[in-house]
């Protein structure tokens, strides 16, 4: 594995959120929703970033 960079360490950080926000969902717990307000344009910004982030995992993966 090569040098990580600031995007690759962005991205693993916002997948990590992510992955931690859906486990507590089992729980009916939504902690981006709790901090950023539900429905929130920040809330909506910290999704589409989380998935984004998890498109750039997945090419990576494969390249």
């Amino acid at each position: 594995m090569g040098k990580m960079n600031t995007l690759d360490n962005v991205v693993k950080t916002l997948v990590i959120v992510g992955a931690i926000n859906w486990g507590l969902h089992a729980y009916n717990l939504n902690i981006v929703d709790k901090v950023l307000g539900e429905g929130s344009v920040a809330a909506m910004v910290v999704y589409v970033l989380v998935g984004l982030a998890g498109l750039k995992m997945l090419y990576d993966t494969f390249n």
